[in-house]
């Protein structure tokens, strides 16, 4: 599968072979010792180093019910009359599909998928970039697409990418989706990532947006439940990125507004009305102190 791939979760691969994660984490430990793949938190990639980017028919079965609830999440932070761009993967396919209830709406995008997701609502406009179409995971690329986003200016631009790491930031496996995904960002007034937990800890060959430019990570709760991912997590968090967990299987509510971040301002959550100083985002991941252990939150017993 991971040949096929280029990676695979080992949720997906408890499906399959129809056993229990703990059986496939020890087999995937077996495989990484004779040299067959490596490890990433919560998957497994081919070895080398960089993971490989997955097909679009592949990408679709990865952390399907993960990208649902990142998808939900992030469509809250969404207003009406907001201009914003979406770019290329099948998180954010999801996202588009979840948009097409926001009346008045300007998105803006290269991706085929989130532009058929939104061609029949009717109270969203949706503007295309040039370029030239990538059949991997069919978004529109190159010099077309990067000069058709010159000049532009939105508030918000939600992107995914093939991994994620506090310490070198987003990335991506081809060259061509990362300069098109840099020009995405630089229009935005904030740049809001979408990862679920199988990209976080994973590294790719092409950086497309550092750390201290990403604004706010939509994870899904396994990141923030498994230590190695919540480590991650709490790296991010420290570097500056706002980090909002999506629940699995529960309603998701809109957070607070929030004045938008000037860019000398850091960005910084502000907390809604009447709540305590000090007090998170709804869905907001407190760093730890200096010194002390990363605290990872209990889950209700219906989504443990």
């Amino acid at each position: 599968m991971v040949r096929a791939n280029g990676a695979v979760s080992l949720r997906e691969l408890a499906r399959v072979v129809q056993t229990s994660e703990v059986t496939v984490r020890r087999d995937v430990r077996a495989l990484e010792a004779e040299g067959l793949l490596d490890r990433r938190h919560g998957g497994a990639v081919l070895p080398g180093g960089f993971s490989r980017e997955p097909g679009y028919p592949q990408k679709t079965h990865l952390a399907a019910a993960e990208k649902s609830a990142i998808a939900d999440l992030a469509a809250s932070m969404v207003e009406e009359g907001d201009a914003i761009v979406v770019g290329a993967g099948t998180t954010t396919q999801e996202l588009a599909r979840r948009l097409a209830r926001v009346p008045g709406l300007t998105v803006v995008t290269n991706s085929l998928l989130v532009a058929q997701a939104l061609a029949h609502a009717n109270r969203v406009e949706v503007v295309m970039t040039g370029g030239t179409l990538r059949g991997s995971n069919y978004g529109l690329v190159g010099s077309g697409a990067e000069q058709s986003l010159a000049g532009l200016r939105v508030t918000k631009a939600f992107i995914s990418g093939s991994g994620l790491t506090a310490a070198r930031g987003l990335s991506t496996a081809n060259m061509l989706s990362a300069s098109v995904d840099r020009a995405l960002v630089q229009s935005a007034n904030e740049v809001i990532v979408l990862a679920d937990h199988t990209k976080l800890g994973a590294d790719s060959m092409f950086q497309t947006v550092a750390t201290d430019a990403i604004t706010r990570l939509v994870t899904d709760e396994h990141a923030a439940a498994e230590e190695p991912t919540s480590h991650e997590l709490d790296a991010l968090a420290d570097g500056g990125v706002q980090v909002s967990v999506a629940p699995l299987g529960l309603p998701v509510e809109a957070p607070a507004a929030h004045p938008q971040p000037s860019a000398a301002a850091p960005r910084r959550p502000v907390p809604p009305a009447g709540a305590a100083p000090g007090a998170p985002l709804p869905g907001q991941r407190r760093p730890a102190p200096h010194g002390a252990l990363p605290v990872v939150p209990r889950l209700p017993e219906r989504i443990r």
